[in-house]
């Protein structure tokens, strides 16, 4: 098996790609970082994928792409924060071909608590463990025991009549300017939410906010273990690219 392998991670406002050595979850060098573009179609986005590989071409074999949708067998079937034409697509062929090598995509929260629950926050966790990505919207890994239950989605429960992501994503809280008291207050709705309807053993929080986890995670009252996503914004890529090297090589 190649042991190191190109992640991409496709996100509502950026795409992040390095290069991950698969058997311990590193990322090797830099986590290279390029805007959306806008609109997000997937000849726009691809063509994105494609510049991020180009400039790191010492990773070969196949290519791992962490995607804000509902994945199944390579086609995207939800858009809630890219271009609705990806709806339908066979987001795995299609990059195949602009990449001119193995692709395989998954559900963007998904690669990420693959990740932490592999080599991350969760790898001693035996029970029912949630992974929720704060950023453009909501993303929600959901595994027991281990293993993933994939696209959960649990960013769309209703929470205050609307999709919870557009009541306590990170976009919001930049959006409407809270400072961390009110918009924690916010994800503590979210989280009991959540935690009613799964009961889970434990939390992990992850996205770019994450990184600020000191700031904001002692004003959240759940009753249920919070850890800090270890990998932060590199969640993504490292997930991506291990489940690539299991599944294509």
């Amino acid at each position: 098996m190649n042991d190191r392998l190109l992640g991409i991670d496709v996100g509502g406002s950026s795409l992040k790609g390095g290069i991950v050595e698969v058997r311990s979850g590193r990322v090797l060098g830099e986590l290279l970082s390029m805007e959306t573009p806008k609109p997000s179609t997937p000849s726009a986005l691809v063509g994105a994928m494609k510049t991020l590989a180009d400039r790191l071409p010492q990773a070969a074999g196949p290519i791992g792409i962490a995607f804000p949708s509902v994945i199944k067998h390579g086609v995207a079937h939800t858009a809630a924060n890219i271009d609705k034409g990806w709806i339908g697509t066979d987001g795995a062929s299609l990059a195949t071909r602009a990449l001119g090598r193995p692709a395989l995509f998954l559900n963007d929260a998904d690669a990420a608590g693959i990740a932490e629950m592999r080599w991350g926050a969760g790898r001693d966790c035996q029970g029912t463990a949630i992974m929720l990505t704060f950023g453009t919207g909501i993303g929600s890994a959901l595994f027991i025991e281990g293993k993933l239950f994939p696209n959960t989605e649990l960013g769309h429960l209703e929470l205050h009549g609307m999709d919870a992501e557009k009541w306590a994503s990170a976009r919001v809280r930049t959006a409407e300017r809270l400072d961390f008291p009110a918009w924690s207050a916010r994800v503590n709705d979210y989280l009991l939410a959540v935690h009613k309807l799964f009961w889970p053993d434990l939390f992990i929080l992850g996205g770019a906010v994450s990184e600020r986890f000191a700031e904001f995670a002692p004003l959240l009252k759940v009753p249920v273990e919070l850890r800090r996503a270890q990998f932060a914004n590199q969640a993504g890529v490292i997930g991506a690219a291990m489940v690539a090297a299991e599944l294509l090589e």
